[in-house]
């Protein structure tokens, strides 16, 4: 197959960086593919060091004072999909979903659309690139059947769920783990780390879990230290933090070029996501790394996870139900190693991504065998 990714985020664009990424290192092998995304972005510097990947420089402008701009990038795209002749093209966002459709030759290639995120799918806009695309790969199952009730429940449908490299993301060694944790608990063994490699957005729901420590006894409080690892968070929310009493308790060692420390220092990992998340990358790199996860029961999120065996999940944005999983976390600290083996048995036995790629590729095909049929 000849096949070309796209991706309009013009800075790090996170999951989806990882998403294509990975598919495209895995399918060079046995595909010609390409990567069309902003020269600026971190996906066009990595997909440039993939063996066998070909990189286009192509921004996706955005905005109606921004005409001249996307008329320059939709004439560029349209010589690149004529000239190219690509059997399959897939978007990974709205941006570049519309431009590939406003650039397509005669000639149509099949067009796959990924829904990575639980945004609501409305309006005239996703209703006129649902007659255009050919098939939707949902994140999760939750993703999947919210789909079915709107204009893409015409497309064909399929979960395909992220996969992360779960041989890069395994287990420290007790010794490693136990020097990288020394950073973070100051050699106090009594401390308790719960942590995150989610980032900071809002969403994200680390506020709520402050809140809810910071409505613990005190005892509890001081045992506990929270890394929150991604972009050092605003002014206002430093603020609101030291106005919770919990400067000590809360770290942010900022963006991690390698998580992987951190995430071998916890003793248990969190997503607490409200809004925009569907199955959370994060997570299942600690689950793969031998951590059980705490969640909420938003979208995706508690299709990770085997609740009680290898993570917990709480309402979304229950302080008090936060609270009390946090005390329960704290008395249930020997059961702790047994629960991040079954988390790595999970990950190891759904997670990998071997799995992943072959499940996407399967998608291709048989999206392509039902157009030649």
């Amino acid at each position: 197959m000849k096949l070309l990714f796209t991706n309009f985020h013009a800075g790090d664009g996170g999951g989806h960086t990882t998403y294509i990424r990975e598919l495209a290192a895995a399918l060079a092998a046995r595909h010609e593919v390409h990567v069309a995304a902003p020269p600026d972005s971190r996906l066009n510097r990595e997909a440039r060091g993939l063996p066998g990947v070909f990189v286009l420089d192509q921004p996706f402008p955005n905005g109606l004072n921004r005409w001249r701009a996307r008329r320059r990038a939709r004439a560029q795209l349209r010589h690149y999909l004529r000239t190219q002749a690509f059997d399959l093209v897939h978007v990974n966002g709205s941006a570049d979903h519309r431009l590939v459709l406003s650039a397509m030759p005669a000639t149509r290639p099949a067009l796959v659309w990924t829904k990575h995120n639980s945004k609501p799918v409305r309006g005239l806009g996703h209703w006129l690139r649902a007659r255009q695309t050919d098939q939707v790969i949902a994140v999760c199952e939750y993703t999947r059947r919210e789909l079915k009730h709107t204009a893409y429940r015409r497309c064909r449908l399929d979960t395909v769920y992220n996969g992360v490299d779960i041989e890069r993301w395994k287990p420290w060694e007790a010794q490693a783990a136990a020097a990288e944790r020394r950073r973070w608990d100051g050699g106090d063994a009594t401390v308790f780390l719960l942590g995150s490699n989610a980032g900071t957005a809002n969403y994200k729901g680390w506020m709520d879990l402050l809140d809810a420590v910071a409505s613990l006894p005190e005892d509890i409080r001081r045992r506990l230290r929270i890394p929150i690892a991604g972009v050092p968070p605003t002014a206002e929310e430093r603020q609101r933090v030291s106005a919770l009493g919990l400067d000590e308790q809360v770290v942010f060692p900022g963006v991690l070029t390698d998580p992987r420390p951190l995430v071998a220092a916890l003793d248990v990992g969190f997503v607490l996501s409200y809004d925009v998340e569907t199955i959370s990358f994060a997570c299942r790199e600690m689950m793969a790394m031998g951590k059980p996860v705490l969640l909420t029961d938003y979208a995706g999120l508690p299709e990770n996870i085997d609740a009680e065996v290898d993570g917990w999940l709480v309402p979304v944005r229950d302080r008090v139900a936060i609270a009390a999983a946090v005390r329960r976390l704290l008395e249930q600290r020997d059961e702790l190693a047994c629960m991040g083996r079954a988390a790595r048995q999970h990950a190891e036995r759904d997670f990998g991504l071997p799995l992943f790629v072959q499940r996407t590729e399967a998608v291709y095909r048989q999206l392509l065998d039902s157009r030649q049929a």
